[in-house]
């Protein structure tokens, strides 16, 4: 149950989303970072203010503010185009504060679930994003972006405290203090190319933490997911492929972490495992059952490639993490004007089944 509204000031367009629906499936969820009695603790909601043209250059000011159950984030970006054109520079400010549950997390009910830690992260990043507009081919595209970020990260327990240690006394920073500063430079591309038979999609990610002061995190991590869908009469199989690495000095949160929706199912948030270098691999097969349901089977394959000792503090390993899982099962896909609900039902290696709920929205 909630509310949503949209507002018209000028040129400038608010929305406004809350959500109440914490009273129907709080025992699916986590308790509550920093958890309250206040009825304003229950409260899902968002807020988004948007302006197209603010200084009469097409120049767009963005301001979004979420808050769940237990994280919140606010972002605020100031969007222009380049004189020729030819690139869209953004200057983003953003803070967030979310239960560090990847890595940090506690495998429960045969690591079909993932429990807090006690180790949640406080990010504050204020960078410039570049860009470069989609050069397209004859049925392709290919984009790339440019981002150079100053991010400050502060490891806070579930009382909001500080700290530099997890609750077994290992260290949550690389910087060995209650926070660890990052000067980030990342370069991302983009490559996609479809027909009426098939689609493949390529991305690909390099971020080099630059150590500009002592104790500044300096790293290099890579990043790539390539997939490949093709149509099969009424069915259409698509499979990716999601692979990583990062090397230098390191926190333990920028593992790469395996397990959940998006990654295996069957398995919770991280429950796999974490490591310095991941791959996991995807298969769906889905075929229509009518004009509006679409049924679906699918496999998923992850591991941390027995890197998961190299990572600070050994998390994956002291938690008891596998770090290999398999996960199959079934799913249903709705289509409608409003959205897209997504049901899927997993069972991993340990024979525990999950059931996973999505919502994807359709914005006019």
């Amino acid at each position: 149950m909630g509310a949503q509204k949209s507002v018209h000031a000028g040129k400038a367009k608010i929305d406004f989303n809350v959500d109440f629906t914490h009273k129907l499936c709080a025992a699916l969820m986590l308790h509550p970072f920093r958890y309250s009695d206040s009825p304003l603790s229950l409260i899902i909601g968002s807020l988004c203010i948007k302006h197209p043209n603010l200084f009469g250059k097409s120049e767009k000011l963005d301001v979004l503010c979420d808050k769940g159950l237990s994280d919140s984030s606010v972002l605020i970006a100031y969007r222009s185009q380049w004189p020729q054109g030819s690139a869209q520079q953004s200057y983003v400010i953003q803070h967030t504060i979310s239960p560090e549950i990847a890595v940090h997390g506690l495998p429960l009910e045969n690591f079909s679930r993932s429990g807090s830690g006690g180790v949640n992260l406080c990010r504050f990043s204020a960078g410039l994003d570049l860009n470069e507009p989609e050069r397209e081919a004859a049925n392709s595209n290919l984009s790339s972006k440019t981002s150079v970020k100053f991010e400050h990260v502060r490891p806070v327990n579930d009382d909001g405290r500080s700290i530099s240690r997890d609750l077994h006394g290992f260290p949550v920073t690389c910087s060995g203090r209650c926070y660890d500063n990052l000067a980030v430079l990342k370069h991302e591309f983009r490559f996609a190319k479809a027909d009426d038979r098939s689609v493949a999609r390529y991305n690909g990610q390099m971020e080099y933490g630059v150590h500009l002061l002592p104790k500044w995190l300096g790293f290099a991590r890579f990043k790539f997911v390539a997939s490949k869908g093709v149509r099969l009469g009424p069915a259409f199989l698509l499979t990716s492929l999601t692979g990583g690495y990062i090397g230098g000095d390191i926190a333990p949160y920028q593992a790469f972490a395996i397990g959940g929706l998006g990654s295996v199912r069957g398995y919770g948030e991280g429950a796999v495992g974490s490591g310095v270098s991941c791959l996991v691999a995807n298969s769906e097969l889905t075929f229509p059952l009518n004009e509006t349901f679409e049924g679906a089977i699918f496999l998923d394959y992850g591991t941390e490639m027995g890197s998961a000792l190299h990572v600070p503090g050994n998390p994956a390993l002291r938690h008891g993490k596998p770090g290999t899982g398999v996960g199959l099962g079934y799913g249903l896909r709705f289509k409608s004007r409003i959205g897209h609900l997504q049901v899927d039902y997993a069972i991993n290696a340990f024979q525990q089944k999950t059931v996973y709920f999505g919502f994807n929205s359709i914005s006019a």
